[in-house]
């Protein structure tokens, strides 16, 4: 009878680990497909494809007639009118390919975690508890391509651009899933947390609240983006020779100033980023003098190390004007430094007291 139990906690723990390393791998598109829908943004290809067909949307236009009708769809509506007029016919498929592979990768994606969780269902390596988790990511899988339609619409009116608080909550959407399975294969791999001592348990608490920050610095830079704002004020660290630059909270209501004003979005996002990273370095820092040991110790250099590339890729973007390769840099790094807060905040979450022997003297 022992050994049947353990048969079946090995098993478990080998199906627990499977699960895991397919949400880590799911995690890796989901990273993808942000990168690649803010490439789609600075490369203005977003509203290329000027209908959802979550079906035969699947298949690019077959054939010359194909081609001609998608651009034909495109002419009638205000980007082409307003912005593109002239456009020809090979100067369309540059941009609707970056708005299609955006698409075709979400569709993909979607396949790509539907299929195995079926499979891990039907073998029974999804126990009640995470099967309520599971079925969350797919509903929000969902709701995101819900919102990235709803996103598009917003510039198919009367603007020719679609609407930044949209784009905000669009990139605000991806990443909260991105971060929820990176959260749940992180505690299939070490679901046993460790005890703690009191100055690792305040470690813990202060990376615990680096991850809601973070995520709300990159809704910060969502805004940036959806304002064109890193076009603005490329100088660093002053903003047109100043600290606070002309027009700064100008708009009335004044609330306003922080979602829609150029100057006021840019500035809120360059010094929460200073401070973003003025706080994991005093975290790093704290944790050297703790004596931490193992993953998090790696989980704080980890984070330091994202937050000083994201330094420098923000500022290099900021005063280069935004070329793609660096913003799109800047956005994954985003990302980075967001899954290194969320490992750091696990491995602080398990890190167990070390032995005498292993702390500094």
């Amino acid at each position: 009878m022992a050994d049947i139990a353990i048969s079946r906690t090995r098993t478990a723990a080998e199906g627990q680990k499977a699960v895991a390393v397919w949400l880590l791998v799911v995690c890796g598109a989901v990273f993808a497909m942000v990168v690649l829908g803010g490439v789609t943004r600075l490369t203005n290809s977003g509203l290329s494809i000027v209908d959802w067909r979550p079906i035969t949307g699947v298949l690019p236009p077959l054939g010359d007639a194909g081609w001609r009708e998608a651009f034909a769809r495109y002419r009638e509506f205000p980007e082409y009118q307003k912005i593109n007029q002239g456009m020809t016919l090979a100067e369309f498929k540059s941009i609707f390919w970056f708005e299609f592979a955006h698409r075709l990768v979400g569709r993909l994606l979607g396949f790509l975690f539907f299929v195995p969780f079926v499979w891990f269902l039907v073998t029974r390596r999804v126990n009640r508890e995470l099967a309520p988790k599971l079925i969350a990511m797919f509903v929000l899988g969902g709701l995101q391509g819900l919102l990235g339609w709803f996103m598009v619409k917003s510039g198919l009116v009367d603007r020719p651009e679609v609407s930044h608080l949209r784009l905000t909550a669009h990139l605000g959407l991806a990443v909260l899933i991105y971060g929820y399975m990176f959260w749940v294969a992180l505690g299939l791999l070490s679901p046993a947390p460790g005890a703690l001592r009191p100055r690792e348990e305040k470690l813990g608490l202060l990376a615990r609240g680096l991850v809601p920050w973070i995520f709300f610095v990159i809704l910060t830079g969502g805004l940036v983006a959806g304002l064109d704002a890193g076009l603005a004020y490329n100088t660093f660290p002053l903003m047109d020779g100043r600290l606070a630059p002309g027009g700064f909270l100008s708009q009335t209501p004044w609330p306003t100033n922080f979602l829609d004003n150029t100057a006021t979005v840019q500035f809120n996002h360059r010094w929460l980023a200073i401070i973003t990273a003025l706080l994991i370095a005093g975290l790093w820092l704290w944790a050297r003098r703790a004596g931490l040991r193992g993953r998090p110790v790696l989980g704080v250099h980890l984070l330091l190390g994202a937050v000083g590339v994201q330094v420098v890729l923000g500022i290099s973007t900021l005063v280069l004007v935004v070329p793609v390769p660096l913003a799109a840099a800047h956005q994954a790094g985003a990302l980075l430094l967001f899954t290194a807060a969320l490992f750091a905040a696990h491995a602080l979450r398990r890190a167990r007291a070390p032995q005498a022997r292993d702390l500094n003297p």
